[in-house]
């Protein structure tokens, strides 16, 4: 089956990669010219666990080809996935000018049916906009259809979601959208056994939003747990141990630390509240998970401004720029908190990531990045650990703190045994843990 799919980032890339690996026939447009030139010198604009390797198999087996021109993407495929950038826009809405671009050009090209698909997060009623504006510009009284396809994927573990999807689910208006959608996934739905939902557009847009906002909320629940845990001289993660082996409520996304980031959590929660705010119904409660999420900051911000008194001249070593293990990508990271409050404190700071140090030092040139976890270490003050990365995980401990000026480690991920720490003769703080 031939695909379209419109835009080459996280989720159009990805998709895109995976539909060739099945079988399909894929065409991914995207207008950046250089992003289009690096994918064709098999070059990745963005980093994802086996995504390189996934591409460049496609392409050599001519199921996968990159353009710029979204003419000749609507004249190769029949079903066209928007998967555009949906940054947030004016007071918390979302940017939809890049989905209503694909749509009035799709409209203006397109010579038979084509069913357009929204991949990316948008929020509900989207489908609605987009059909009028497909409306206006069509030409000749030619049928289509719009459907709503939300994406599911975890940076990190993006190609093993896309593989293993809890559920597909998709929102259309007729049999025949629905009819393409089946033969789009079912390659996916045969191997996986997943569930295939079938609903109206208006509730898979909402599907994406209440979910991504569920588990922010998870999030912002057990931090605020982990506040009262260090108070009580309770430990959080056996509260959450504890907590999970409920089957109602399940150890994911129970992992206490310095508040969640990334490019879908923050703007999805933003845009959910905005979009209730326009519906007329106050969303406090999301609200309020947003406050926890940035009081955790603050809260860590308060340990190291206690724990080093004058901060001026104090060499501080941050492990993880990134706002997860398993990418490159900084949107609403931790670091982006600490960083520039350090600097103002006129810290000295080095800098540790696998894989994100070359986009920070995009934002952050003059400050000084190490390749290696232990020279960051070297001379510190305070290690400060912001990503959970498997190369912090299984750090040579006696290594570290022989590293170090002083001993001190405050750990934003509760990533070391306490315990373990203490009888070593590190200083150490944690999130929600005596």
């Amino acid at each position: 089956m031939k695909i379209t799919v419109v835009g080459t980032g996280y989720v159009g890339l990805v998709t895109g990669a995976c539909f060739a690996e099945v079988g399909h026939d894929v065409m991914c447009v995207d207008n950046d010219e250089s992003k289009i030139a690096m994918l064709r010198r098999m070059e990745m604009p963005i980093y994802e666990i086996g995504l390189q390797e996934l591409v460049e198999r496609n392409v050599a087996g001519k199921r996968l080809h990159f353009t710029t021109s979204i003419e000749e993407g609507t004249d190769f495929a029949e079903v066209i996935f928007i998967a555009v950038g949906t940054p947030p826009g004016y007071r918390g809405e979302a940017n939809l000018s890049y989905v209503e671009q694909v749509g009035r050009t799709v409209a203006e090209h397109m010579t038979s049916y084509r069913l357009l698909v929204e991949k990316s997060t948008v929020p509900v009623n989207t489908g609605m906009q987009l059909k009028r504006t497909i409306t206006k510009y069509i030409e000749g009284g030619l049928d289509f259809d719009v459907a709503s396809n939300p994406e599911f994927l975890r940076e990190g573990t993006a190609i093993e979601d896309a593989f293993q999807p809890d559920r597909i689910v998709i929102g259309v208006e007729s049999e025949r959208a629905a009819k393409l959608l089946r033969e789009v996934y079912d390659p996916i739905v045969k191997k996986s056994g997943c569930e295939f939902l079938v609903m109206n557009i208006a509730s898979a847009e909402l599907t994406k939003h209440a979910s991504n906002s569920f588990l922010a909320m998870k999030i912002s629940y057990i931090n605020a747990v982990s506040r009262v845990c260090e108070l009580a001289g309770a430990d959080v993660e056996q509260v959450a141990h504890g907590m999970g082996l409920d089957s109602r409520i399940g150890q994911k996304f129970l992992n206490a630390g310095v508040g969640y980031g990334g490019s879908c959590f923050p703007k999805d929660v933003d845009a959910f509240i905005h979009l209730s705010d326009q519906l007329g119904y106050d969303f406090q409660l999301l609200k309020e998970v947003q406050r926890i999420n940035q009081n955790q900051r603050e809260h860590m911000l308060q340990k190291i401004k206690h724990e080093l008194w004058v901060m001026q001249d104090k060499t501080i070593a941050i492990l993880g720029l990134a706002f997860k293990p398993g990418t490159d990508d900084l949107r609403q990271a931790p670091s982006l908190y600490f960083v520039p409050q350090l600097i103002e404190a006129r810290a000295k700071l080095k800098l540790w990531d696998p894989i994100a140090s070359d986009n920070f030092k995009k934002l952050y040139p003059d400050l000084t990045y190490c390749d290696d976890i232990l020279d960051c270490a070297k001379d510190a003050d305070m290690v400060l650990i912001l990503t959970e990365w498997p190369e912090v995980r299984d750090l040579d401990l006696k290594k570290l703190k022989k590293a170090m000026a002083v001993p001190v480690v405050m750990d934003g991920r509760n990533v070391f045994d306490p315990a373990e720490m203490h009888r070593l003769g590190f200083i150490y703080h944690s999130m929600g843990r005596p």
